[in-house]
């Protein structure tokens, strides 16, 4: 008996995911190689591993209360100086994730916690870096813009080497995503 250290997220699909993970690793995010490109539902949580079974099932009744939706990326923000983070908007789907955030959280399931900022969804592209790192970031991927359907959210656990790997994947009850204003096929970022 003993604790892991578990997430619940969003994945950014291909080719987005590595496109961003490649792109933080270019500003010097030496934590990059080891964290799939996401949107954040429940933060690192350490658990005793004996509770995965109960955190599952609670994760199963979330995803069969949840329905597909439109997810789309748009530009870059900042928590700085709060938090050293620049990251991806979110314009699309934010109220979803937030909603989603909630019920994985929910005070009556196996994982209810409090959240040291108040819940922001967000793709970080850089953490902990240098000020001239950050600023680069914020600056080049301004123009970036993803979109693609949601369709359900993963646990994963990180190991003992600091890289974080997917134990299993929720699929939303539903099946039909609503219609997407100005879906993207591919990610994009502009040049210049």
């Amino acid at each position: 008996m003993g604790t892991v250290t578990i997430g619940v997220s969003i994945a950014v699909p291909e080719p987005h995911g590595s496109l961003l993970q490649e792109r933080r690793t270019g500003f010097g995010d030496a934590a990059a190689h080891g964290i799939p490109t996401h949107v954040t539902l429940l933060p690192p949580t350490e658990v005793e591993d004996t509770a995965l079974p109960a955190i599952e099932a609670h994760l199963t009744e979330v995803a069969a209360a949840g329905r597909p939706f439109p997810m789309k990326l748009s530009g870059t923000g900042t928590f700085r100086p709060l938090s050293p983070v620049v990251y991806v908007r979110i314009a699309e789907g934010a109220e979803a994730c937030t909603w989603l955030q909630k019920q994985v959280r929910d005070a009556s399931g196996p994982v209810a916690r409090e959240l040291q900022f108040p819940y922001h969804p967000h793709v970080t592209v850089a953490h902990g870096i240098d000020e001239a790192a950050m600023d680069r970031a914020f600056g080049e991927l301004a123009g970036f813009e993803a979109a693609w359907p949601c369709t359900g959210f993963a646990l994963y656990e990180q190991g003992a080497d600091g890289v974080w790997r997917k134990l299993r994947e929720f699929t939303f009850g539903g099946s039909v995503v609503p219609p997407q204003a100005g879906y993207v096929e591919r990610g994009s970022i502009p040049a210049g």
